[in-house]
């Protein structure tokens, strides 16, 4: 079996969103800090994967940037065309909180270029599974519009040239950002061979996407999926929605190739997320995963990194999610794994539960399970 794909480049942590801290912008009050959209918490895990030995096991690629022709498959020429005066001037904002300086247009770029070669390489049977380390984010760019840190849509360009030219036919997108994944849903609401799955924080961000009556439109209704969680979902909450519906609603979709928006904010130790996972817990998912992909489309299967804010502790997460896709034996302790599973309040909850079921009870009703 051939080793799994990782595809990373220097380029992508380059960019500079400016020193907004936790803030969208900076202000009058507030002391300049480091963005926490930094390059800190992937670096550190590419880092990780270094010292422990795990890269070795790996197939690594350092591919090209994404060309004008593949960007515009999803966005408009207007949005493109004002991300490169702004590049070329001092940097700017793409929209609602995606701010950039100049430089961060070629690293988005190279940004797109990583998800577009994993998708591909995975596609085409050259690789069965492959992780992109991307940066800057990207699940919630939209055509004409960058949002939440996210410049270009990573996951639309790359699936939508796939498509395009032939390497996949059904897809399924399952976003575990513990932000809403409203870039693939816009991309693909009206598509019914693109599932697109969101399992996210309720209300977090966007605030105006994200809810579970939002289930596509036209020959697309039925094929976007949301679930989402109230704050403090824990290990518990997280394991009845995957098996009782994520699982279930992706495998009834028989996709071709299944593409994870691989976020790390749900984690405990994340500041822009309120949900209590711990690296296990991503570990869990992504063999759920990896078992289904084997079942259904001969274990092709696709991590592409989104957000994560933690510097320390995303990279204990990314490290047990790649040791899962890469088949390996090579761990690494998380010296929080158990203290975090040990929290009150980490069982599933009753009204969790009963969000959770009727979910899936309405889901069932519409015959798609």
């Amino acid at each position: 079996m051939t080793a799994a794909g990782f595809f990373w480049h220097e380029r992508c942590f380059w960019h500079d969103p400016g020193a907004i801290g936790v803030f969208s912008a900076p202000g009058e009050f507030l002391q300049p800090q480091a963005a926490s959209e930094s390059p800190e918490s992937k670096r550190r895990l590419k880092n990780l994967l270094e010292v422990s030995g795990l890269i070795d096991e790996l197939a690594v690629r350092k591919p090209p940037p994404a060309n004008r022709e593949d960007l515009e498959r999803f966005h408009t020429n207007r949005y493109l065309e004002a991300l490169e005066a702004g590049d070329r001037g001092r940097g700017g904002d793409g929209g609602d909180c995606a701010p950039f300086t100049p430089g961060s247009l070629a690293a988005a770029r190279q940004s797109v270029g990583l998800a577009i070669a994993a998708v591909e390489a995975v596609a085409s049977g050259e690789r069965q599974r492959a992780y992109a380390l991307c940066r800057p984010p990207g699940h919630h760019a939209e055509a004409d519009l960058g949002r939440g840190f996210c410049l270009l849509g990573n996951i639309p360009v790359a699936v939508m040239r796939a498509r395009a030219l032939g390497q996949v036919g059904r897809v399924a997108i399952l976003d575990w950002d513990v932000h809403h994944g409203n870039g693939q849903q816009v991309a693909f609401y009206s598509d019914p061979e693109v599932l697109t799955v969101s399992i996210h924080q309720a209300g977090n961000y966007p605030l105006d996407t994200g809810t579970f009556e939002e289930q596509g439109e036209g020959i697309g209704e039925g094929a976007c999926l949301n679930l989402p969680l109230p704050p403090g979902c824990g290990l518990g909450a997280y394991d009845h929605a995957m098996s009782e519906l994520v699982l279930p609603a992706i495998e009834a979709f028989a996709p071709d190739l299944i593409v994870v928006a691989c976020g790390y904010d749900a984690c405990a130790k994340d500041p822009l997320g309120k949900m209590l996972l711990n690296s296990s817990a991503f570990a869990r998912m992504t063999r759920q995963l990896r078992e289904l992909a084997e079942r259904s489309c001969e274990g092709r299967l696709v991590m592409v990194h989104e957000g994560g804010y933690s510097e320390g502790y995303v990279p204990l997460c990314g490290h047990a999610v790649i040791q899962i896709l890469a088949d390996s034996d090579i761990a690494v302790p998380d010296p929080q794994d158990e203290e975090i599973a040990a929290w009150a309040y980490q069982a599933l909850q009753p009204h969790q539960r009963e969000l959770i079921d009727g979910w899936r009870a309405a889901w069932a009703a519409a015959g798609r399970l």
